[in-house]
C-alpha cells in the first residue's frame, strides 16, 4: 500500500486528518491520509497518479453508506461532507462512464482498467449476453491471462480454475475453451483485451448499471444508462431505450422517478419507483451525468439542474468536468511515451480465485489457541493476550469464604463470561470470512437484478456491536443487578441527583395543572382575538411577499435562471395557461367597462 498525505493550508486542519482506503479494480488497496476540507478530485487524482493514468475522465471514485445506498464521490465536494459511515473511509475505483468506441481510447492502460470493469461486470452478471458471446468473452479473459493453449502445461479441465459467470456450466466450459485453443491462439494479452472490448461494447447491457425500481404496473424493472441512452429492462430483456437526443429531462419527487421525452413526435412520460428516496435520489444524479457526459459537446454548455418544484429548488445538481467528445480529442493528443501496464499474473487473478463459502468456514478453528498460534509471527503482544487469556479460563482465585449471595454472584457473572468468550470467538471467525470471501459492497448491492423488499436494518448486522472497553465498563458489566442498584442508591451523589430530579418533577407537574385550569370568558376571547391577530399578520405579509413575486413571474420577461426554471415546470405552464390568462382576460374586460363608464 501507498501513503500520500494531501496537506491544507489552513493551520487548523492540519491535526484533523483523515484515513481513506480505496480498492482498485485488480482488488488491491492503497491508503491516504486527507484532510477534512480535501475535495474528491484529491482522492481520484490520487488514484490516478498511482497507474500514472491520463485518461481518467471515464473513471469515478464510489461508495456505499450505512444504508446500502451507493453514491458516487463529487470531486466538488469536501470528502468528509459526503461520507456518512464512521472513519477510516473505504471508496472504490470504479468506471463511471463506459466509452462508446473503446477503440479510440488512446493508451493501453486505460484499456486494461475498462478490461478489470468489464471482467467485474461478467463476474457479477451485470454483462447479460447470449452463449455465444459470453464464449467468447470468456475465451478472451482466459488469453489474456493465460496466453497461448499449452497441452503440456494446462490440463484437459484447466478452465475449472477459472470463476468466469455467475453460472458457469460444463457447456460453456468446453465452447470457452474451444475457442481459446483455435481462435485466439497467437495473441498477446493487450490485443485479447481489446477484443473483449470490442465484442462487449455491442451488447445492450454494455455499460448498464442496473437500478432496481417498479414501473406504474408495479412489475419490477430494471433502469440503466449507456453511451447510446436511457434503457429499460425486464428480467433479461431491454423493454425501452430512449436515445439521449430524445430525452428532454429527468427529475423526481420522493420515490418517484420521472423521465420525459419525445418518441415518434409524441410527448413521452415514463414514471418508475424506486425503495427508498435516497435511492431516487442517486438514480437522478445518475441520470443527470450520463446525459451531459455523453449528449453535451462541451462542459461549458452544461447548466446547473435541479429538480421540479414550483416555489423550491429541491435538489440542484452541476455536472463537473469533461464531456465524451471533449475526452477523445485530449486522448488524441496525448505525445508521452506509453507507461508500462503491470498486469495482474493468473495466481492474483480474480477469475482464477473460485470462492467457496463452505470450505471456508470448514477450514476454520474457531479456538483461541489456535488462532493464537496462526499470528504468533506477526503480532507478539496479541498473541501474549490471547495465552493470558487462556490461562486465565484455565485458572480461577480461591476465596477464603463462600456465601450464598457470592455463588449467586459468581453464576451470573460466570454465564456473562461465557457469552462474553462466545461472542468474540464468533466475531474474530466472522471478520475472518469476511476478509476472505466478501466482495466489496457496492459490487454486492447490484450483484444481480433483482430487488430486496425488506429494508435493511443495523440490527440484522452479523457482526456484534462493539462494547466500550475500560475497567469501569468491565465493572459494571459483571456485576449483578441487585448489587449494583444498592450501591448507586447508597451513593450520595446519586441521592443528590434523585432529590433534583424529583423537584423537576413536581415542578413539571404544577405547570401542567395550571395549563389545565379552566380560564374565565374574558381570558378566552383575549386569547381568541391574539391568535386571529397573528394569523391576520401571517397571512398578510405572506401575500406580500408572493404576489409581487408571481405577478415578476408571469408578466415579466426577465432572463434568470432562477425564474427560467420555474417558467418551465409543467405545474407553471398549466396554472398560466389555464387559470391565469382567463383570469387576467376577464379582469381587463371589467376594467375597460368600469372606465368606459366613467367616462361614458
Amino acid at each position: 500500500m501507498k501513503m500520500l498525505r494531501f496537506r491544507s493550508p489552513s493551520i487548523s486542519s492540519l491535526a484533523q486528518e483523515v484515513q481513506c482506503t480505496v480498492r482498485l479494480l485488480d482488488d488491491s488497496e492503497i491508503s491516504c491520509s486527507i484532510q477534512r476540507d480535501t475535495k474528491g478530485q484529491f482522492v481520484l487524482d490520487h488514484v490516478c497518479n498511482h497507474y500514472s493514468l491520463l485518461e481518467k475522465d471515464y473513471f469515478g471514485i464510489r461508495y456505499v453508506d450505512p444504508e446500502k445506498q451507493r453514491h458516487w464521490l463529487d470531486p466538488s465536494k469536501p470528502v468528509v461532507k459526503q461520507m456518512k459511515c464512521q472513519q477510516p473511509y473505504t471508496m472504490c475505483f470504479r468506471v463511471k462512464f463506459y466509452p462508446q468506441e473503446p477503440i479510440k481510447i488512446k493508451e493501453e492502460l486505460t484499456r486494461y482498467l475498462l478490461y478489470l470493469q468489464m471482467k467485474r461486470d461478467v463476474y457479477h452478471g451485470r454483462m447479460l449476453c447470449p452463449f455465444a458471446d459470453a464464449s467468447y468473452l470468456g475465451a478472451c479473459i482466459v488469453q489474456a491471462e493465460l496466453g497461448d493453449y499449452d497441452p503440456e502445461e494446462h490440463p484437459t479441465d484447466y478452465i475449472n480454475d477459472f470463476k468466469l459467470f455467475p453460472k458457469q456450466s460444463l457447456k460453456l466450459e468446453r465452447k470457452i475453451m474451444e475457442i481459446h485453443q483455435n481462435e485466439l491462439r497467437g495473441q498477446c494479452p493487450a490485443l485479447a483485451e481489446l477484443n473483449l472490448l470490442q465484442r462487449a461494447h455491442t451488447l445492450d447491457t454494455y455499460g448498464v448499471d442496473p437500478h432496481p425500481c417498479k414501473d406504474f404496473t408495479g412489475s419490477t424493472a430494471f433502469l440503466g444508462f449507456t453511451a447510446k441512452g436511457f434503457v429499460v429492462f425486464q428480467g433479461n430483456k431491454r423493454i425501452h431505450l430512449l436515445k439521449w437526443a430524445d430525452v428532454s429531462k429527468f427529475k423526481f419527487e420522493g420515490k418517484t422517478f420521472y423521465v420525459i421525452g419525445v418518441q415518434r413526435e409524441k410527448k413521452l412520460v415514463l414514471t418508475f419507483h424506486t425503495t427508498t428516496p435516497a435511492a431516487c435520489k442517486h438514480l437522478w444524479k445518475c441520470a443527470v451525468e450520463n446525459q451531459a457526459f455523453y449528449k453535451c459537446t462541451k462542459s461549458s454548455q452544461i447548466k446547473t439542474v435541479s429538480s421540479s418544484s414550483i416555489f423550491f429548488k429541491g435538489s440542484r445538481f452541476r455536472y463537473c468536468g469533461r464531456v465524451a467528445k471533449e475526452v477523445i480529442e485530449a486522448s488524441s493528443k496525448i505525445q508521452r511515451e506509453a507507461p508500462v501496464v503491470y498486469r495482474c499474473q493468473f495466481g492474483q487473478s480474480r477469475s482464477f480465485i473460485s470462492l467457496s463459502h463452505k470450505q471456508l468456514i470448514m477450514n476454520m478453528e474457531p479456538l483461541l489457541p489456535a488462532l493464537s498460534s496462526s499470528r504468533e509471527h506477526r503480532d507478539s503482544s496479541a498473541d501474549n493476550g490471547l495465552l493470558a487469556l487462556k490461562d486465565s479460563v484455565c485458572l480461577s482465585p480461591l476465596k477464603p469464604s463462600v456465601t450464598p449471595e457470592e455463588v449467586e454472584i459468581e453464576e451470573i457473572e460466570n454465564h456473562v463470561q461465557e457469552r462474553q468468550e462466545n461472542e468474540t470467538t464468533n466475531r474474530m471467525r466472522v471478520e475472518e470470512e469476511w476478509r476472505e470471501i466478501h466482495e466489496d459492497t457496492e459490487d454486492d448491492v447490484a450483484s444481480t437484478f433483482t430487488i430486496s423488499d425488506t429494508p435493511y436494518s443495523p440490527c440484522a448486522s452479523l457482526v456484534p456491536t462493539p462494547v466500550e472497553e475500560g475497567q469501569s465498563g468491565l465493572d459494571l458489566l459483571f456485576q449483578s443487578p441487585a448489587r449494583l442498584l444498592k450501591e448507586l442508591h447508597a451513593d450520595p451523589e446519586m441521592q443528590a441527583k434523585l432529590q433534583a430530579e424529583k423537584e423537576r418533577e413536581l415542578d413539571r407537574e404544577g405547570f401542567r395543572q395550571s395549563l389545565c385550569r379552566p380560564a374565565s370568558g374574558q381570558q378566552q376571547m383575549q386569547a381568541c382575538l391574539r391568535s386571529a391577530a397573528r394569523l391576520l399578520v401571517m397571512a398578510t405579509g405572506l401575500l406580500m411577499v408572493l404576489f409581487p413575486l408571481l405577478l415578476v413571474l408571469l408578466e415579466s420577461d426577465l432572463d434568470i435562471s432562477f425564474l427560467h426554471d420555474i417558467r418551465q415546470t409543467p405545474e407553471f405552464e398549466q396554472f398560466h395557461y389555464e387559470y391565469y390568462c382567463p383570469l387576467r382576460r376577464w379582469f381587463l374586460c371589467r376594467l375597460e367597462l368600469i372606465m368606459e363608464q366613467l367616462w361614458g
